[in-house]
């Protein structure tokens, strides 16, 4: 088992060196900020990958997921670092990708990746959280299938609604860190 606290220090000392950004910035919210943290900076390297791959399969550990996925893009690089390490541990979970739309094309599919179940019980993952929309898009797009979406893990939440709104569409959201965790 790996020390998480240890992958947690880790990966904020790399988020703070690597990932955020200080400057004038229009976030996906429209929304303007001092600040822009860009999670997949970090997601897509590979000891970034490895560590918050280690990280939320530990949040995840024994809660009975059938799957974990989230919004392309933000969540692309963490389901593919989940779903290998998951598998190299002999704890395979699958994954999938939620498109903003179904594709027009080919079996038009919204969710993609292996087949999800009505009823099945998925988490959403994505590398920051502001107002939630994404994860809310995702969501509905999973609801439109019978799947269960209760929990939403982001490696960041700047603490700008995303909690209050994913809340008032039943999902719990669960974050690797706040924002106060990097003094802003």
């Amino acid at each position: 088992m790996p020390d998480i606290e240890n992958f947690k220090e880790r990966l904020i000392g790399l988020l703070n060196r690597e990932a955020l950004k200080r400057g004038k910035f229009v976030l996906s919210s429209g929304r303007e900020s001092n600040y822009y943290l860009d999670g997949r900076v970090i997601t897509l390297t590979p000891e970034g990958a490895y560590l918050v791959a280690s990280i939320i399969l530990n949040m995840v550990d024994g809660r009975g997921f059938d799957a974990l996925g989230g919004p392309t893009l933000g969540a692309d690089p963490i389901v593919g670092a989940v779903a290998a390490l998951s598998y190299m541990q002999n704890r395979a979970l699958k994954t999938f990708i939620v498109r903003k739309q179904a594709k027009d094309h080919g079996r038009q599919r919204q969710v993609e990746g292996p087949e999800l179940k009505q009823g099945q019980r998925v988490v959403l993952v994505d590398d920051v959280a502001t107002s939630g929309k994404a994860i809310l898009e995702a969501k509905a797009a999973l609801d439109a299938l019978g799947v269960k979406a209760e929990t939403a893990i982001v490696i960041v939440d700047r603490g700008e609604g995303a909690a209050d709104n994913l809340a008032k569409a039943g999902l719990k959201l669960e974050p690797i860190f706040k924002l106060a965790d990097f003094g802003l």
